[in-house]
């Protein structure tokens, strides 16, 4: 379908679903508000993705605040690695997100992966102008651009603090208390859904490319020697998926496995990722996600986190272009280790033997009284040594002279007064740093999906008409009631049939403007599963019966009023 990305962005303006924020001052790039029909389709997306994810694994969901202080930022990452690549116009100022740049003007794929170096080259090969005015940017530096929003926390100077670029942190720095929620016990998993703020260069397309967006993120804590998936309750899901070496190829092309091929086959490294594409895949057929139109892409090297062992995305084709609506990845305790080594708390679960281990300890009790006179203010950093050298290699104290270096420089140590020993000691376990399985979901990019895939025009008996065929758990509206006219009781009649829908439960809206065509394009537009007409026929049987019509068929019969309820569930 041509201008497909146009056309849902107008339906969305024109009936509600989305639209760019603040337009009666001009509006502000990357910042979109959820009309009253997107906004719900947005509520049954994160409750339908609360029912699979949280409760429906036996997760357990928080809300953190979006704003953090700097250190958490520091302990992360974000301050020093959270970039893009931009490059800006010398003759009109425009900024660009280099990457995105090349995309649009290339042939290239997934530029996002090259280094600025690479990308620069690109731009001079291809001789690429600025989008604005065209003045050419084949000699202009490409840089990297934080996209963390600052602000400050409490009055005057106060603390540095910044709007969370993800909603995992909220999550991590939460875990010496998370753990005592789940006694201590692995595995356990976190769930939550919330705003999350990255300072776009250049947004773009709606929902896809913003600067505010809700995120549902799940963060799996496990220990990695012991805890594994249950493969089997996904074994035979059929999956698409995209592996590095078939991008690598010209003609590369895609790999179709089950979830349990995919794990025995090597071609998804890790169990865990392979068990949240399955149960994923799933839901994304539910909410209404077009399978013909998916697939899971695996991250390259260039592209893959650093922590990451294994990271793959699920994305979905609009317009020819496909968009990333999920990180799946294995992260590792990168997250968890760098909060432990950074805060003052203890980012570890204590790991019970079976059976009590005899574990042979090394150690040194340094004779301070010797090494302080002997070495000075470098007796310290010597005692650590020793304890360190007690650890990796402690054959090295059976001779007289024990050699340790600081800062490139060798002190000798008598054996006798490192007090090298070895004790057997009785174990009950160990305290380890947790791994982390993520599935990461944009929320906003999935309601664009969900829309995008359920748009269609169609070619009826009195013209065209468009229609969203919207899945029946998303759509914004369950039932529409018309009366016919609303005259001679039929309104009085619609009401109450509109009134009794609600006290079953079902999301109603009442319509009586316009003719009874219009009324049923209107609804279509906004994919309302069915519609239920109130006429003259109603008032005049004694069992009272409406029409019922078809979205998506378009067919309609008759139902008892009495039934109605039950009929439409």
């Amino acid at each position: 379908m041509d201008n497909l990305t146009e056309k849902v962005a107008e339906l969305s303006k024109r009936r509600g679903f989305f639209f760019q924020s603040s337009e009666a001052y001009g509006g502000v790039a990357g910042f979109q508000t959820f009309g009253p029909e997107g906004a719900e389709v947005k509520r049954k997306i994160e409750n339908s993705w609360r029912e699979t994810f949280s409760r429906g694994l036996g997760h357990r969901e928080i809300e953190a605040p979006t704003i953090m202080q700097e250190d958490v930022f520091k302990a992360s990452g974000h301050l020093d690695g959270f970039d893009d690549m931009i490059i800006e116009c010398p003759e009109c100022g425009t900024s660009s997100r280099a990457d995105h740049l090349i995309e649009d003007n290339t042939e290239v794929e997934e530029a996002e992966s090259f280094s600025t170096d690479q990308v620069e080259a690109l731009i001079k090969e291809h001789d690429l102008e600025c989008p604005s005015c065209g003045d050419s940017l084949t000699d202009v530096e490409v840089e990297d651009f934080n996209l963390m929003f600052e602000t400050s926390i409490g009055p005057g100077s106060g603390q540095t603090g910044y709007l969370r670029p993800e909603t995992a942190q909220g999550i991590f720095v939460e875990f010496p208390r998370l753990k005592e929620y789940a006694r201590n016990q692995l595995p356990f998993g976190i769930t939550q859904i919330g705003k999350a703020y990255r300072n776009e260069i250049s947004p773009r397309k709606g929902l896809v490319r913003v600067r505010e967006f809700t995120q549902a993120e799940l963060e799996h804590f496990i220990d990695p020697e012991e805890d594994e998936p249950d493969i089997e309750r996904v074994a035979d899901v059929e999956l698409m998926l995209y592996p590095v070496g078939e991008q690598e190829k010209d003609d590369g092309e895609y790999v179709y496995a089950t979830v349990e091929e995919a794990v025995e086959e090597d071609i998804v490294e890790s169990e865990w990722v392979a068990y949240y594409l399955g149960i994923a895949k799933k839901w994304y057929k539910e909410i209404g996600v077009d399978m013909d139109r998916f697939r899971y892409r695996q991250h390259n090297e260039g592209e893959r986190a650093h922590y990451a062992t294994d990271c793959w995305d699920a994305e979905a084709e609009v317009d020819g272009d496909w968009i990333e609506i999920t990180g799946f990845a294995y992260r590792g305790c990168y997250d968890l280790k760098k909060h432990d080594e950074y805060s003052q708390n203890d980012f570890t679960v204590f790991k019970e033997y079976d059976e009590p281990e005899v574990v042979e300890k090394k150690a040194v009790d340094a004779d301070m009284g010797y090494l302080g006179p002997e070495f000075g203010d470098k007796a310290g950093e010597i005692k650590d040594k020793l304890e360190e050298l007690a650890r990796q290699k402690p054959e090295a104290f059976e001779a007289d002279k024990v050699i340790v270096e600081v800062e490139d420089e060798e002190f000798s140590v008598p054996s006798e007064k490192a007090n090298f020993s070895v004790e057997k000691t009785e174990e009950h376990g160990e305290q380890i740093l947790p791994h982390v399985v993520e599935p990461s979901f944009g929320i906003g990019r999935i309601v664009y999906t969900v829309l995008a895939h359920a748009y269609d025009e169609e070619q009826v008996e009195d013209g065209e008409r468009t229609v969203m065929h919207l899945s029946d758990r998303v759509a914004p509206t369950e039932v529409a009631v018309f009366p016919l006219m609303d005259k001679e009781g039929l309104g009085e009649k619609a009401r109450e049939v509109a009134d009794k829908l609600r006290s079953e439960g079902l999301s109603v809206k009442y319509d009586d403007t316009g003719n009874i065509g219009r009324r049923y394009r209107r609804q279509d537009e906004v994919g309302t599963p069915y519609c239920v007409t109130v006429d003259y026929e109603t008032l005049e049987e004694e069992a009272e019966t409406v029409t019922v019509r078809d979205r998506d068929s378009m067919d309609q019969k008759r139902v008892k009023i009495q039934d109605l309820a039950e009929h439409l569930k």
